[in-house]
């Protein structure tokens, strides 16, 4: 049977919170949650910047790495915030199907509303 990408997900953020509070000298993921939620929001901002240089030089093969290393330090802040893969594929399901203007109208309408009930 061949794993469905939310396994993949799963199980890698599985990995991560097992190696979270591990040896920050043997393990990258303690060094970087021992160093404190900063060091992973850097790290997200540096891959999302090579994931953009990849795709302005348009090499596929780079792209994939770069978002696969995007995707790896994001997992990092998922488990940083004590959330997982599966919040967010659940927020992604409940978007899909709706158009992104919406969507993006609903939220402005719903930050509006909030601002006027304070």
């Amino acid at each position: 049977m061949t794993p469905t990408s939310q396994d993949v997900l799963a199980r890698l953020a599985a990995v991560i919170a097992e190696r979270r509070s591990g040896d920050p000298d043997k393990s990258y993921v303690a060094r970087l949650f021992h160093k404190g939620p900063d060091a992973i929001l850097k790290k997200i901002g540096e891959e999302a910047t090579e994931t953009v240089m990849a795709a302005k030089d348009g090499d596929r093969q780079k792209i994939v790495y770069e978002v696969a290393d995007l995707w790896f330090h994001t997992l990092l802040a998922l488990e940083a915030f004590n959330l997982k893969p599966a919040d967010v594929l659940d927020e992604l399901a409940r978007r899909e199907g709706l158009s992104g203007l919406e969507e993006f109208a609903a939220r402005k309408a719903q930050a509006r509303e909030a601002g006027e009930s304070r």
